[in-house]
């Protein structure tokens, strides 16, 4: 089994411990697609790049664990629905007793434009209910970090919620598309770098993306 390999190449250790990255949607082919569920697509993106099997359930999380290079890495995507994603996350990092700043969580970012990302070490959870509930579930605490993955703001008047459960136009799922690459990369680069050093440049490259796009309609 990988756990055992984990164990047998220091997974236990301070060096080696891995970190959890948690993809927030909602399950089901119903929701595929859609704004709310770019979480999730982030995490089959580094799984496929990665050649990472989600292909178990663990902690009502789809799940998958490997290494990048000889950084370990557990992936999941919770079954929840995505109001009560803490109800798997707090669970996972318990299991492998991880403290919170090896989670990361991947969710998407009415405040940013379609297509730009932003990493953070942490912070509160903007009126975004999956958000909420894995603070929750880590007892108020947010010191977890963040890839927050912009879809822009609903035109006109239109619902929030309803723009959240709509699929991308052929614009925004090519912006869409482009950033889970740019994702991937930057999540590599963290499993062989840190957080503070993989999000510095990245965040300043997405800062000039975000100005670039902000009144680009998607």
């Amino acid at each position: 089994m990988l756990i055992n390999g984990f164990l047998r190449r220091g997974f236990c250790t301070a060096v080696a411990r891995p970190w959890l990255f948690v993809g927030l949607g909602n399950p089901g082919d119903k929701y595929k697609g859609t704004r709310h569920n770019v979480g999730f697509e982030m995490i089959d993106a580094f799984a496929e790049s990665q050649g990472i099997s989600m292909n178990t359930v663990h902690c009502k999380a789809t799940f998958g664990q490997g290494f990048v290079g000889d950084a370990p890495v557990l992936l999941a995507k919770p079954q929840t629905y995505m109001n009560l994603s803490g109800e798997s996350t707090g669970p996972l990092a318990a299991y492998y007793k991880l403290p919170l700043n090896r989670v990361l969580v991947f969710h998407d970012d009415l405040g940013l434009p379609c297509g730009v990302l932003r990493l953070r070490h942490n912070g509160g959870h903007g009126g975004h209910n999956g958000l909420k509930s894995v603070m929750n579930n880590f007892r108020g605490n947010r010191e977890f970090a963040r890839l927050r993955i912009g879809i822009g703001r609903p035109p006109g008047q239109m619902d929030p919620k309803a723009f959240l459960l709509q699929k991308f136009n052929a614009i925004a799922r090519e912006r869409i598309d482009t950033a889970l690459q740019e994702g991937v990369e930057v999540l590599k680069l963290l499993l062989s770098k840190g957080l503070t050093e993989s999000s510095r440049h990245f965040n300043t490259i997405q800062k000039y993306k975000h100005i670039r796009l902000q009144n680009m309609p998607a």
